[in-house]
């Protein structure tokens, strides 16, 4: 499941509130699940906590106002760590322009907002009109970071996620996942041995692995 993280001004608070309304129809639907700061529980350390949760969204949704831009906590450290992983390729940052501000001249003024020439929120003839288009696309985005199989080299993807994701036919001279073969029994060297075997192959297939990426 797609995990979405909204970073907002509690000015905005209405706005996201309608928003999730309208998420819940991909959340029914096992698309994505979504956090937000209000999650957190009393006695919890926030800082922390969010920090965590945006270490693992795929999807980061900015809800942009002149408030949040104003938000040092928003503009200074949610908004430069989620442009870090959009940059790195392990998240998925998408402005949502809620009122009118001059936004376009910011570091996410590059990226392609939620609405059709990142029309406000505000703007439209209705909410439901704005947050319906905003769904659509979170939809569509959602959909293609779960039809990727593919996982990025990066700090969050472990050996073994690279492992099992790396295409078939490698060019390499070093060992092949297809070359393992587990005995039906084991005796108590059999599995000192295994072990061994088994962190040696993962060492070198990793190797080959990054090799193979180096040269693409």
């Amino acid at each position: 499941m797609i995990r979405v993280f909204l970073s907002y001004s509690h000015v905005d608070e209405d706005y996201r509130n309608e928003l999730e309304k309208h998420l819940m129809s991909l959340k029914h639907q096992g698309i994505i699940e979504s956090w937000h700061d209000r999650r957190i529980l009393p006695g919890e350390e926030w800082a922390g906590r969010i920090d965590d949760e945006l270490n693992r969204a795929d999807i980061i949704l900015l809800l942009i106002s002149a408030d949040f831009i104003a938000s040092k906590y928003c503009f200074e450290i949610e908004m430069v760590e989620a442009l870090a992983r959009h940059n790195l390729g392990v998240s998925v940052v998408i402005p949502v322009i809620l009122r009118p501000c001059h936004w376009t001249g910011l570091p996410f003024g590059k990226l392609q907002a939620a609405t059709k020439d990142g029309k406000p929120v505000e703007k439209y003839p209705s909410l439901d009109d704005a947050f319906l288009e905003i769904t659509q696309n979170i939809e569509k985005v959602a959909k293609r970071i779960n039809s990727s199989t593919a996982i990025p080299l990066t700090a969050t993807a472990s050996p073994l996620d690279i492992l099992k994701n790396q295409p078939e036919m490698i060019k390499s001279e070093l060992p092949r996942s297809s070359n393992l073969a587990i005995p039906k029994t084991f005796t108590d060297h059999d599995k000192d041995t295994f072990v061994i075997d088994a962190f040696d192959f993962m060492a070198k297939y990793f190797k080959g692995s990054l090799e193979e990426l180096k040269k693409s």
